[in-house]
């Protein structure tokens, strides 16, 4: 897929209300309707499972290419039920430099993610990985977009996710409890 333009999506502009600690997990991707929602309910949930100071990591979700304020894909929605988790209250986001600045790691789906982010806020020394690249015994660290496929596309998405979420826990302990 070819991503549009980026400087008329991604804020440049601050934004208020961000926290100044850098307790955030902030996971991206294009249009923040399918895949990051569903990765950072599944990363949040597994986050309460574990001790402090990793256990009150906020994740939190946005889009290189987002309009603020949409609500979560309908599948993404079905498959995160399907798996016990919802979607409930998810809006849309654009990302900002502040969001990236209170993050202490940033997660995106594809290569190209990662190097718009790169290009767009040069200055931002937040570490940014692949979801997937916390895995050392994977070669496939790109996430599909599964928009306009069918649930089992959404289901293949999420479970490929749900696969990283225990190497990105290890991580996390080592990168963001440190922070704390």
């Amino acid at each position: 897929m070819d991503l549009p333009v980026v400087g008329a999506f991604i804020s440049l502009e601050s934004a208020a209300a961000m926290p100044s600690n850098r307790n955030t997990v902030t996971v991206v991707c294009t249009a923040n309707i399918c895949r990051s929602p569903m990765a950072a309910e599944m990363l949040q949930h597994a986050l309460r499972a574990e001790p402090e100071p990793v256990r009150s990591l906020e994740v939190v979700s946005a889009g290189i290419a987002a309009s603020d304020g949409d609500p979560p894909s309908e599948h993404s929605v079905r498959a995160l039920e399907k798996v016990g988790l919802t979607l409930d209250g998810h809006r849309s986001r654009r990302l900002t430099r502040d969001l990236l600045e209170a993050s202490c790691l940033v997660l995106v789906m594809t290569k190209s993610h990662r190097s718009i982010l790169r290009e767009v806020f040069p200055e931002v020394e937040t570490e940014i990985l692949l979801f997937r690249e916390p895995m050392s015994t994977v070669s496939d660290l790109e996430i599909p977009d599964p928009f306009g496929a069918d649930l089992a596309s959404y289901e293949a998405c999420r479970d490929s996710m749900v696969e990283a979420i225990p190497s990105i826990v290890a991580h996390l302990k080592t990168v963001c409890g440190a922070n704390q």
